[in-house]
């Protein structure tokens, strides 16, 4: 009995760890391919306009992404004087990682529904599985980098409302605040907040892709 169960434990991991190899690069390189667009070429130049995971990883956070489904990834190196306007470029460059998980998050939510129904909910098991994660993963990495304090994408979009002054003397502190924001998802202070906003996005990609099950005739 525990043989199975540490085999499930393990293939879990497995499969999460397969996700993660697509999610994170994505993420990252669409920060990188945005900002090069808006003019600054430093991410491009350092390699990170690639779905290489290992141009992206940062040890520590990839485990974090892998066991508890939240993590993060070298930081994407951004040069905002090279923006006509700095505060909009840091801004759209920085939604650039979140939207480009929810656009992969809403993608597999299509092509999970596709496979289920065409295959009469047969198909092989790692595939439903890894599409589930694939969902759940953008979903959750998505939500996570949008929480509104530094180093988090969300803070470079509060720049838009904050004066820059204070935005940068926060940012002196982005270490201590990433650390205090870990312990309070490891001690589940945030669960409830974070889950709310995941639970909102499942809901809203299932019912903006009822457009599967009507293609099948199951509406």
């Amino acid at each position: 009995m525990h043989g199975l169960l540490g085999i499930e434990v393990l293939y879990d991991y497995l499969v999460r760890a397969l996700a993660v190899l697509l999610v994170i690069p994505f993420h990252e390189a669409a920060h990188a391919f945005v900002s090069w667009r808006l003019g600054d070429p430093t991410a491009k130049n350092a390699g990170r306009l690639s779905l290489n995971p290992l141009r992206h990883f940062d040890p520590l956070g990839t485990l974090c992404m892998v066991l508890g489904g939240v993590g993060w990834a070298k930081p994407v190196g951004i040069d905002p004087r090279r923006f006509r306007n700095p505060k909009v470029g840091m801004a759209v460059s920085a939604a650039a990682g979140p939207v480009s998980n929810f656009l992969l998050g809403f993608l597999c939510t299509i092509i999970y529904k596709v496979v289920w129904y065409a295959s009469y909910g047969q198909a092989p098991q790692l595939i439903m599985d890894f599409l589930w994660y694939m969902i759940a993963m953008n979903i959750s990495l998505g939500v996570f980098n949008l929480i509104p304090v530094p180093p988090f994408d969300g803070s470079r979009i509060a720049l838009l409302f904050l004066p820059q002054k204070l935005y940068f003397r926060v940012m002196r502190y982005e270490r201590y605040i990433m650390a205090a924001v870990l312990v309070l998802v490891l001690l589940g202070v945030l669960n409830k907040p974070l889950g709310f906003f995941v639970n909102a996005v499942y809901g809203a990609f299932f019912n903006a892709t009822e457009f599967v099950e009507a293609a099948f005739g199951l509406l």
